[in-house]
């Protein structure tokens, strides 16, 4: 009895001080996450430095984080160049248009629409619609978007400590898991109260989830990114590399690239350029968003081993809950939760045959 009273104390203290350990780390939680994917992604990059001098550990690792730092910062410095110069094109030619004032651009901008919509003034006021109350509202939607984007913009200068705290504490953990990832593996294996085979597969489930569901959904999302980038190029629009960029990241989001070319479509239709309205509708629905039906399954589901509904259902979930991260936490907790039914389905599954058997 009393073996048993301290066995139930000691298991609850160990919850309580897990659950405290949780709510303390709670905040580099997603740092630590990601630190796990990227010495996923590059262990096979840190064996082969290692194989090169096995004594020398530490540098190994320190290699393979330089390594992928080099991946991930040459682009981003190229891609940030390419930005400011569109944006230095943008700002040109605004400054172009300096001396026109909101309520004359909103005036001309009125009257081209009153011409491709065939309305006369009369059916506007039907419906309580005039020039000035739209000027009006115009007027309240710059200045309420003008304070909102004040807003977001603090808001960001105010996290850019944070995020730099978060991306250094990320690289800090991805070298130790480098380095120390096989002896933790090992000592979670031994702590966890399940069997060595059944941890093994949970682990290697989540490995090639992991690694599947981050490959395959940036190549698809910067396969649309490209190829709607260079849509808007040939299509005449303007800071079509920037848009791209755009897409790209929008790809990672459940609407996907539609975000950025069907506003876009929109407003070519509205200003009545049916031709370039009508060919970015037809490419995006026809061929860009078949991109991500197409090479999603098999980049993603294939090494997943999940049905497609699955992996669409725990993005869309995984996005909800936790934002950008969750394209790839989501499909993970999907992953695991299918192979521990089929481990409790085997386990529990074959005593009840057994003991049908035996009756």
């Amino acid at each position: 009895m009393k073996k048993q009273v301290a066995r139930n104390f000691f298991l609850y203290l160990v919850a309580v001080v897990s659950l405290a350990f949780l709510g303390l780390i709670a905040e580099f939680l997603l740092a630590t996450f990601w630190a796990v994917i990227l010495a996923i992604l590059f262990n096979r990059r840190y064996e082969k430095i290692q194989s090169k001098m096995p004594e020398k550990t530490d540098q190994a690792a320190a290699l393979t984080v330089s390594y992928a730092l080099l991946i991930f910062i040459v682009p981003l410095l190229v891609i940030s160049v390419a930005v400011v110069f569109q944006a230095g094109q943008i700002n040109e030619k605004l400054k172009e248009k300096e001396n026109d004032s909101i309520e004359e651009v909103f005036e001309e901008t009125v009257e081209d629409l009153q011409e491709q919509i065939p309305v006369d003034k009369k059916t506007l006021k039907k419906y309580g619609l005039s020039t000035k109350k739209l000027k009006k509202k115009f007027n309240n939607f710059l200045e309420d978007s003008t304070q909102s984007f004040a807003g977001y913009a603090i808001g960001f200068t105010q996290n850019i400590f944070t995020l730099m705290v978060n991306f250094f504490l990320m690289l800090y953990i991805f070298f130790f898991f480098l380095r120390d990832g096989p002896q933790l593996i090992k000592e979670l294996i031994w702590v966890v109260p399940m069997k060595d085979k059944d941890e093994k597969e949970l682990f290697q489930r989540f490995e090639s989830v992991a690694r599947a569901t981050v490959k395959g959904s940036l190549v698809v999302a910067f396969v649309q990114g490209v190829i709607g980038g260079l849509l808007f190029f040939l299509l005449g629009i303007e800071a079509s590399f920037l848009w791209g960029l755009i897409m790209i990241v929008a790809s990672l989001l459940p609407v996907g690239s539609a975000l950025v070319w069907g506003p876009w479509a929109i407003i070519l239709l509205a200003q009545g350029d049916y031709t370039r309205g009508c060919i970015l509708i037809v490419v995006g629905v026809g061929f860009i968003g078949l991109i991500d039906n197409f090479l999603r399954p098999r980049l993603v589901g294939k090494d997943t081993k999940m049905p497609d509904y699955l992996i669409l259902l725990s993005t869309l979930g995984g996005l909800t809950w936790f934002g950008l991260s969750g394209f790839v936490i989501g499909p993970v907790i999907a992953a695991l939760f299918v192979t521990c039914w089929q481990m409790m389905g085997k386990e529990y599954g074959r005593a009840r045959n057994e003991n049908e058997a035996k009756s």
